[in-house]
């Protein structure tokens, strides 16, 4: 009889693991695709640029950091982080930040990079200053200049190097 109930009990157990597993997995898909769906917003979209228009100029791609950026930082940490939150509150009413971060440090891996990079600034100094110093050379027209790296080689070959060419021009 105890092997029938060791038998019974294993696949049960099992089958709870598993059916937890699933829920937390499917609670943090949900998690990501809300913070998509709220960071692709038109709304949050305008709030962090209207946030970087204000600051942009204060930042300079140099290692010393000012302290001036130190404010700014908490500023946009409240603002942002605030935001979203109160948005994921409002769609997912049982969403607990502290723990969802928790998560997301175990599982960045399974988080698309542009999301994952936005989260970042929240708890990476360096992420949000990048942030700050690629929108400025966007606002001053100093994009991603490949033209240095480029290399144009012709795959015709010049008169000159032809033997018919050479030729010719002896005779």
């Amino acid at each position: 009889m105890d092997a029938n109930t060791e038998v019974t009990e294993a696949p049960e157990e099992e089958s709870i693991a598993f059916s937890i597993s699933s829920a937390s997995e499917a609670e943090f898909d949900a998690v990501v695709g809300t913070i998509e769906d709220i960071i692709m917003n038109t709304k949050f979209q305008v709030l962090q640029r209207n946030f970087m228009d204000k600051y942009y100029q204060e930042f300079e791609d140099t290692e010393e950091n000012k302290l001036t950026y130190t404010p700014i930082f908490n500023e946009y940490l409240s603002l942002v982080e605030k935001y979203i939150e109160a948005q994921l509150l409002e769609r997912i009413p049982e969403f607990n930040m502290a723990a969802f971060t928790t998560t997301l440090k175990h599982r960045k891996d399974e988080v698309a990079d542009d999301i994952f990079d936005m989260l970042l600034t929240f708890t990476d100094f360096l992420a949000f200053k990048e942030m700050f110093l690629d929108y400025k050379a966007e606002k001053e027209g100093r994009g991603l200049d490949l033209s240095n790296d480029l290399v144009v080689t012709s795959l015709r070959k010049t008169q000159s190097s032809r033997p018919y060419a050479r030729n010719r021009l002896h005779h």
